[in-house]
C-alpha cells in the first residue's frame, strides 16, 4: 500500500514538474518576436466583433490564441491574457509591446476603454491598418518593378562581360588587328571586373554599411529624407504617402474625442519620416498656444500640399474637422494610385531602352570585330 501511494506521489510530482516546464516554455519570449500588420488587423477586427457579441476580453484573447499557429503571436496573446487576468486594461497590456503595436494603436484602444467605445475603436484601428497596408503595397509595388528591371539588366551585362566575352577575346587578339573602340572598352571593363570585381563588390558593401550607419544619425537622416522629397516623382509619392497617413491618423484620433494637442503628439510619435515628424511636433506646440490646426499645415506648405490646409480650414469652420481630414487622406490616396500607375508607365519604356542600349553595346562589341575579321579572310584554294 505504501509503495502504491509513493508511486502515485512520484507520478503527480512528475506531472507538476512537467507542467512547470511547459509553462516556462510558454512564458519564454521568442528570440525574434514579431506581430505582423496582417495579424494586427485580424486582432483588432476579431476582438471588436468578440466585444460586440458581449464576450469578455479575457475569453476573447484565449479564443484568438487557440486559432493561431505563430509562436510570436501566441506569446503576445498569452501575455495580454495574463495582464487582463490581473485586472489591468487592454491598452496597458499593448503598452508592453510598443515596438509591435505603435503609439497610435495603444492610444486609440485606451480612448475606447475610457469612453466605452472599445469595439468601435478597434474597428477604426483595423480599417486604418488595412488602408495603410494597402497603400504601402501600392508604393512598394511601383518601386519594385524598376528595381527588378535594373537588377536583371545589370545581371545580363555582367554575365556577358565576365563569362561570355573573355572566351572570345583570345580569338580577337590572335589576328593582331585593330579592334573597334567599343570592343577595346569592353575588354578593359571585362579585365577590371575579372581582376578587381570582388574588391569592387567589397567596396560597395562597405559603402552600403557606412550609409546605413549614417542613417542612424538623426541629423543625417533628416537631411537625407529632405533630399528624397526634392526628387521629382519619388518626392511627390513620399510626400503624399505621409500626408495620407498623418491626416487619416489625426482624423481618427479627433473622431475618438482626443484633444488636438495630444493628437498631434501621438501622430508625431507614430510618424517614421523625420521631416514630417518635426512638423507634427511643431504643430503640437502651436496648438498648445491656441493656433488652429489649419495654421500649421498652411505654414508647412513646402511639404504639405496647399489643398490640405484649405480642406482643414473648411472642416474647422464647419465643425467637421475629423471628416475633412479623413477625406484628405482618401483624396491623396487616389493621387498616389495615379502616380504609381504613371510611374510604372513612364519608367517601363525608359528602362527597356536603357536595357537595350547596354545589351546592344555588349553585342556590338562582340559582333563588330568578328565581322571585320571575316571580311579580311581569303578563301582557301
Amino acid at each position: 500500500m505504501r509503495k502504491t501511494i509513493a508511486k502515485i506521489r512520484k507520478h503527480l510530482s512528475r506531472r507538476r514538474d512537467h507542467g512547470a516546464v511547459s509553462k516556462n516554455k510558454a512564458d519564454k519570449t521568442p528570440l525574434f518576436l514579431s506581430f505582423p500588420v496582417s495579424e494586427q488587423i485580424l486582432f483588432a477586427k476579431r476582438m471588436g466583433m468578440i466585444l460586440r457579441s458581449g464576450t469578455p476580453i479575457l475569453q476573447g484573447l484565449e479564443l484568438l490564441n487557440k486559432h493561431t499557429t505563430s509562436r510570436s503571436v501566441s506569446h503576445v496573446y498569452q501575455t495580454l491574457s495574463r495582464h487582463i487576468a490581473k485586472g489591468q486594461s487592454l491598452s496597458s497590456g499593448l503598452g508592453k509591446f510598443p515596438r509591435l503595436f505603435g503609439e497610435f494603436a495603444i492610444h486609440i484602444v485606451s480612448v475606447g476603454e475610457t469612453t466605452g467605445t472599445l469595439s468601435d475603436n478597434l474597428n477604426y484601428l483595423a480599417e486604418d491598418l488595412k488602408k495603410k497596408q494597402t497603400l504601402k503595397k501600392k508604393v512598394m509595388g511601383a518601386l519594385i518593378y524598376p528595381v527588378l528591371i535594373v537588377v536583371a539588366t545589370t545581371g545580363i551585362a555582367v554575365l556577358l562581360t565576365v563569362y561570355i566575352f573573355p572566351k572570345i577575346t583570345p580569338i580577337f587578339k590572335s589576328f593582331h588587328t585593330t579592334l573597334p573602340l567599343s570592343t577595346q572598352m569592353l575588354i578593359a571593363i571585362s579585365g577590371f571586373l575579372i581582376k578587381d570585381g570582388l574588391w569592387m563588390l567589397f567596396g560597395i558593401a562597405v559603402l552600403i554599411i557606412f550609409f546605413l550607419l549614417l542613417l542612424r544619425l538623426k541629423r543625417f537622416r533628416y537631411w537625407y529624407d529632405r533630399f528624397l522629397l526634392s526628387i521629382p516623382i519619388l518626392g511627390k509619392i513620399i510626400r503624399y504617402y505621409n500626408v495620407v497617413n498623418i491626416t487619416r491618423t489625426l482624423g481618427l484620433l479627433l473622431r475618438s474625442d482626443v484633444r488636438v494637442v495630444e493628437a498631434f503628439e501621438i501622430v508625431a510619435k507614430s510618424t517614421k519620416n523625420p521631416v514630417f515628424r518635426k512638423e507634427m511636433e511643431s504643430a503640437a506646440r502651436h496648438a498648445l498656444r491656441g493656433q488652429t490646426v489649419a495654421y500649421q499645415f498652411k505654414e508647412s506648405e513646402r511639404i504639405f500640399p496647399p489643398m490640405v490646409a484649405q480642406m482643414i480650414a473648411v472642416g474647422e469652420s464647419t465643425g467637421n474637422l475629423s471628416e475633412s481630414l479623413v477625406f484628405c487622406a482618401e483624396m491623396y490616396e487616389e493621387e498616389i494610385s495615379d502616380l504609381t500607375k504613371n510611374l510604372t508607365n513612364m519608367l517601363e519604356p525608359v528602362l527597356m531602352i536603357v536595357m537595350g542600349l547596354i545589351v546592344g553595346f555588349v553585342a556590338i562589341s562582340i559582333i563588330t570585330p568578328i565581322y571585320g575579321i571575316t571580311q579580311n579572310l581569303t578563301p582557301y584554294r
